[in-house]
């Protein structure tokens, strides 16, 4: 099977490595031309178009930063429609822009899945994610050959968009854990305990989470340059859940009092950085020097 990817970012880039190593073709596009360098020297085959991807391709991954990036992806394809196509959409975006891109592609015979991912770009390289995959049942179990190559588990939810929702849910919890994590990492940096130590002994115990596992090792060093998932992506998915809690009327307060740490992250310049560089805001909201 060749498997095509459409996107292959910090995300789309270790999933393709995953599938290389079991040696499975991957066909990819990228509108930057860096990625697409590294995706062919990582043994990939590159495409000029996401049209060509799918010529090429009995299951797609799109992997894309917004919903005019998804719209796009859909014009192309539309103007040369590969009937029995399947695409699984990885992103994270709003539920109505993806029942958007469905319709339309279902229109030419292109099936749509929603399948979120559950992971950063680090648990990505080594395949430790999780696929949260909703839609056409038949479509999902051809694409579940492709998931197992490169996720710890795939999760089939059922009915198109319970994947956002799912996603939306898991996000929400990581933006509060990631903000908990580095609150109490300055506060055992200010009372004088050395942060290796911290990140280690908190690890070990009922304090601990995933997120601070993953991010806790960034803020021991105060080093965010290399992101696995980067501030200013992740406003964009701050904001999408943000407002699907409100359209169902539901308050986050937790979520909401993390919002303005993240916008000052940004605000401060740490923008391309990664998501653990709120430690650093909070650091300076304590006046900790190190």
């Amino acid at each position: 099977m060749t498997v095509g990817l459409i996107g292959v970012g910090i995300m789309g880039s270790a999933i393709a490595g995953n599938l290389l190593k079991q040696s499975t073709a991957v066909v990819g596009y990228d509108i930057d031309a860096r990625r697409i360098a590294n995706f062919v020297a990582a043994g990939g085959v590159a495409a000029r178009s996401a049209s060509e991807v799918a010529d090429q391709a009995e299951i797609v991954l799109t992997s894309l930063p917004s919903a005019a990036a998804l719209a796009a992806t859909v014009e192309t394809l539309l103007r040369k429609p590969r009937p029995a196509l399947i695409i699984a959409e990885l992103s994270t975006l709003p539920i109505g822009v993806k029942v958007a891109a469905r319709d339309r592609l279902a229109a030419v015979g292109i099936a749509l899945l929603d399948c979120p991912l559950s992971g950063t770009s680090a648990q990505a390289e080594i395949g430790d994610l999780a696929v949260y995959a909703s839609g056409d049942r038949a479509a999902y179990d051809r694409a579940a050959l492709v998931f197992a190559k490169f996720a710890r588990v795939a999760h089939y939810l059922g009915e198109f968009g319970n994947g956002s929702r799912m996603k939306f849910v898991a996000n929400l919890l990581v933006a509060i854990h990631n903000i908990a994590s580095a609150e109490a990492m300055v506060l055992g940096m200010k009372a004088g305990l050395d942060p290796s130590e911290v990140a280690q002994v908190i690890a070990s115990g009922a304090g601990t989470s995933k997120v601070f596992e993953l991010r806790a090792p960034l803020m021991v060093k105060g080093d965010y340059a290399l992101p696995t998932m980067k501030i200013d992506i992740w406003q964009k998915d701050m904001a999408v859940i943000a407002d699907y809690a409100a359209s169902l009327g539901v308050t986050t307060p937790l979520f909401t009092a993390s919002i303005p740490i993240y916008n000052a992250a940004q605000t401060e310049g740490h923008g391309a950085e990664d998501t653990a560089a709120v430690c650093a805001v909070l650091e300076q909201m304590a006046g900790l020097k190190r």
